[in-house]
């Protein structure tokens, strides 16, 4: 592990572009494909300079900023142990692609361990009682591979009223598959050029529809590979067809079973048939008695819809 640069007093834009050096902590759930606000595709342009780096600007990432000096002071409150800042960009010495932004550092007989804060929603809540969200084990095992240590401090303001703090210790083999994928990334797509091959994840999904809004209207010879990718795609639509019937079999045997009652239990199961009141809008009857007012708040949404024939 080696210092690539200090960071007391770089302004955001400028450790924003010191980010495109290397994969940091965060990007790591972002390559697994389990981030469901970045995509792997901005991540490789931002890498390959293709764009300027960015990182959402919202009410959640802003306060999360604003009260890490809190988490970070109740976790010492909580615990004892005095969370030390760390301002650098720290380098893995093996691995050169990998970076380390650390929130803050705890010495403990000699040894340096990592501290991560954390702010989430309430509807976070239930994750962090039964433990740690995957995509920051991702990132706390990212960093103990960049720094060698043993064991990470994660604190959560969960709420605003919830606090929670765990200890991940140091996976050998999370850590391995991490720099396996990473080190794919930079050097099969980063490093090469090459953009990576479209996952399944919405944060991908949302990316292509935003990029590719608009269609120029013209026909296109597509690639060979692109040929198995069409039959998968109708093996797919099979498949989901397929297994939704047999799904919407079983819930009307069950439904069968239930008959009028509410619930209904098996062993560790229990199935329930709710009735729910739901409100409509009657939108004929609105177009035929009052046009003009209908026809005034009417809007036109386009997007492009993909189909294999």
């Amino acid at each position: 592990m080696r210092i690539l640069v200090k960071t007391a007093g770089m302004d955001r834009e400028e450790w924003l572009r010191w980010r495109t050096k290397g994969i940091g902590g965060s990007d790591v759930s972002v390559i697994a494909g389990i981030n469901p606000f970045r995509s792997i595709f901005q991540l490789w342009l931002e890498k390959t300079g293709q764009v300027e780096p960015e990182e959402t600007e919202n009410d959640h990432t802003h306060f999360g900023n604003v009260l890490e000096p809190v988490v970070k002071r109740e976790f010492s409150k909580r615990t004892g142990l005095k969370v030390r800042a760390k301002r650098a960009l720290l380098q893995s010495g093996e691995y050169p692609f990998m970076l380390a932004d650390l929130d803050g550092v705890i010495y403990e007989n000699g040894k340096m361990n990592l501290f991560e804060a954390k702010t989430a929603s309430a509807y976070k809540q239930e994750i962090w009682e039964r433990g740690v969200p995957e995509e920051y084990i991702l990132q706390v095992q990212h960093y103990m591979a960049v720094t060698g240590a043993e064991k990470t401090y994660l604190a959560a303001l969960v709420g605003g009223n919830r606090f929670y703090w765990k200890v991940v210790p140091r996976d050998e083999q999370k850590i391995a598959e991490i720099i396996a994928m990473e080190k794919a990334f930079w050097e099969e797509n980063v490093l090469a050029g090459i953009e990576p091959v479209p996952d399944g994840s919405e944060a991908t999904t949302d990316f292509l529809n935003e990029k590719y809004a608009s269609s120029n209207g013209n026909t296109i010879l597509l690639p060979e590979e692109a040929l198995g990718l069409c039959r998968r795609y109708e093996e797919l639509s099979g498949q989901l067809s397929e297994l939704q019937d047999k799904k919407d079999a079983v819930s009307n045997q069950l439904k069968n079973y239930l008959k009028n009652n509410e619930s209904g239990v098996i062993g560790e199961y229990r199935v329930t048939w709710k009735q729910v009141t739901s409100t409509g809008f009657d939108k004929k009857r609105l177009e035929k008695e009052n046009r003009t007012l209908y026809e005034a708040y009417l809007t036109k949404k386009q997007y492009r819809r993909l189909t294999v024939a």
